[in-house]
């Protein structure tokens, strides 16, 4: 089953974990001293925060899948339709490690369509450099016949 993912910057944590507890109508699932997530089934969404100094805002958007079948299936959809993907296995983001992969729709609002393998205890090294090889950022909204000179 697929869950909705959305990652808001903030730039104060306390106030935005009250904020989403009310609206939520729940308290986090997870909170760190720079991160709380709220995995809810009603909406089913996987909703975080973290103030690790990005601009304030949405972050990234995405979808959490319960399986590698899942993930190969999404995937699958994205090669076909010829978009341009950056794939990433075993990556530590969120206190998570993850198989995932990043893309970008056409506004140049990053998705990040993961699998979480394990909690871990620290929140990783998930710089926008990292979340792609190509000009620092999630790859840019292409299809990959029309890639000719990007890095992707």
């Amino acid at each position: 089953m697929k869950r909705f993912h959305v990652h808001v910057s903030v730039d104060d944590l306390d106030a935005s974990v009250k904020f989403y507890s009310t609206v939520f109508g729940a308290p986090p699932s997870v909170v760190k001293p720079d991160y709380a997530k709220w995995m809810l089934d009603d909406p089913r969404i996987n909703f975080a925060i973290s103030n690790r100094g990005n601009a304030s805002g949405i972050d990234h958007l995405g979808i959490q899948v319960d399986s590698d079948d899942e993930l190969k299936e999404l995937r699958e959809r994205v090669t076909a339709a010829e978009i341009v993907a950056v794939d990433q296995s075993n990556q530590e983001c969120c206190y998570a490690r993850s198989d995932k992969y990043w893309t970008t729709d056409p506004q140049g609002v990053a998705w990040e369509t993961f699998h979480t393998l394990e909690s871990i205890p620290v929140y990783g090294d998930t710089t926008r450099a990292q979340k792609s090889a190509c000009r620092g950022g999630a790859p840019t909204f292409e299809s990959a016949s029309s890639k000719a000179g990007a890095c992707c």
